[in-house]
């Protein structure tokens, strides 16, 4: 969706409302205007076009008695749109980024971020104090959860400081999120999700200064004493009313009674663990098979999903890695490997 002067698209029939919640692909078309006198930032390359591709979806985290498994489903409801994907960032801990993560130039066709690439190496030293992220119980992370999340943060800034336009995004919905699973040493499993919100500041005219406040955390794991162990999950854009994987089990949704009635005793084990609320009693193999098979029958036509593992003693490992991303237009084509050069030609027989 390419848009002019404004985050507002000339047609509507263009932009998917799913209870107030933005399309899952939205284009930025900065033609560069004079800034305001007494405005720091230099003017942008006038006619720059930036699009902002989308990681939409469902995130499905399950933690259960010798692993945490996180699988994800792309809602592709735009010919842009990225399957969320899970990220190894440590041996024991994975990331997932939700929302606005690639960030490129139409006019320069170059490729401005990738947050969930750069998502490994997005660890800010610079933690600032934060009230809405509450004292760690003991043995948690949360100062290293912090770190993570001041990284992005600052990514996105790097990018979103060069939007001058006004950006209509629904008052709740953050421009981007980030889901994070990992086991802590003599603590446990734990999953956090961390809410960045755009913010944008008239100065004069339709010249807008834009920046991304500090994300909002949120632990979801443990829960509390007395809350079910089960399925925990996540979606984006956040308007989405879908109804969970859980929800559905619980609804004996025609798509899953196959699985709680299967005659394969592992999968009834796994279906009616999860719906009584325990998890932890469920081996990592057994969830694997269910949950493959369960998030395969919910998911629209033609989606992308990816399933990952982290093992409590064995680490991250992939159970079905992301597929191969098709070629931006004009992209050149990868040269195969041992291919013929100028500089190397082809071998001699």
């Amino acid at each position: 969706m390419r848009l002019r002067n404004r985050f507002g698209p000339p047609d509507s029939k263009r932009r998917f409302h799913r209870c107030a919640a933005t399309a899952a692909f939205f284009a930025i078309a900065m033609f560069a205007s004079p800034p305001p006198a007494g405005a720091q930032e230099p003017p942008e390359t006038p006619g720059d076009e930036i699009i902002a591709n989308l990681a939409a979806g469902r995130v499905i985290v399950a933690v259960v008695k010798d692993a945490i498994i996180l699988g994800t489903v792309e809602d592709p409801i735009e010919a842009g749109t990225h399957p969320p994907i899970p990220v190894p960032l440590a041996s024991r801990r994975i990331g997932v980024m939700l929302g606005a993560v690639d960030w490129f130039s139409v006019t320069s066709q170059q490729e401005l971020a990738r947050l969930d690439r750069e998502l490994p190496r997005l660890h800010s030293r610079s933690i600032p104090q934060d009230p809405r992220l509450q004292q760690p119980q003991e043995g948690t992370e949360a100062t290293d959860i912090q770190a993570i999340g001041q990284g992005v943060l600052e990514r996105l800034n790097q990018v979103v400081k060069n939007l001058h336009n006004r950006i209509d995004l629904p008052a709740d919905e953050p421009i981007a999120e980030l889901i994070l699973a990992d086991y802590i040493e003599g603590y446990g499993p734990e999953i956090w999700q961390a809410m960045f919100p755009l913010q944008q500041d008239p100065q004069r005219g339709d010249y807008w200064d834009t920046r991304v406040l500090r994300p909002r955390y949120f632990q979801f794991w443990p829960p509390e004493k007395g809350q079910q162990r089960t399925l925990v999950e996540f979606h984006y854009p956040p308007g989405d009313a879908s109804p969970t994987l859980i929800e559905l089990l619980r609804q004996n949704d025609p798509r899953l009674v196959k699985l709680r009635d299967s005659s394969d005793a592992n999968l009834s084990h796994v279906a009616d663990s999860l719906l009584h609320g325990e998890s932890n009693k469920v081996l990592a193999a057994d969830a694997i098979q269910f949950l493959r098979a369960a998030i395969a029958a919910i998911s629209p036509p033609n989606s992308r999903q990816t399933m990952a593992a982290v093992g409590a003693q064995t680490g991250f490992q992939w159970i079905l890695p992301p597929p191969p991303e098709p070629k931006r237009p004009g992209q050149k084509q990868d040269r195969p490997e041992g291919a013929p050069t100028l500089a190397k030609p082809p071998s001699q027989p």
